[in-house]
């Protein structure tokens, strides 16, 4: 298993939403690197729409559970975003997580394979 962390943003600002795409094993320790990204994507734009897809990556228990907290609270953590801008995020879960609320793991199906990056896609280390 891949333990680095991969993330991949793409943005729609015509549309209102930018996607945090990651790969590799977020634990709660490399959820605040991930946290970083998503701050920075929340402020380029006010009302953007975040989509946070885990869904190709090994999400722990503990990381998930961060982030649909996050995702019901419209807000980051205190330690990340002390203004505490309201951040819209919607969070693509790997197929074998296990919801929270009993609702779906997921909004949408995983695709198989690597993300694929668009021409003018932007690649940020975490």
């Amino acid at each position: 298993m891949n333990n680095k962390l991969k993330v991949l943003v793409r943005l729609d600002l015509d549309c209102g939403e930018a996607e945090v795409a990651a790969q590799g094993h977020v634990t709660a320790k490399s959820l605040q690197a991930l946290y970083v990204v998503v701050k920075r994507a929340n402020h380029l734009k006010e009302g953007l729409r975040l989509v946070v897809d885990v869904s190709h990556a090994n999400v722990d228990a503990a990381a998930m559970e961060q982030l649909q907290a996050c995702s019901e609270a419209h807000h980051l953590p205190a330690s990340i975003d002390p203004q505490q801008a309201e951040c819209n995020l919607r969070i693509l879960a790997p197929v074998d997580s296990t919801p929270r609320s009993g609702g779906p793991a997921s909004s949408s199906p995983a695709p198989s394979g690597r993300i694929r990056r668009p021409a003018g896609a932007l690649r940020l280390a975490a």
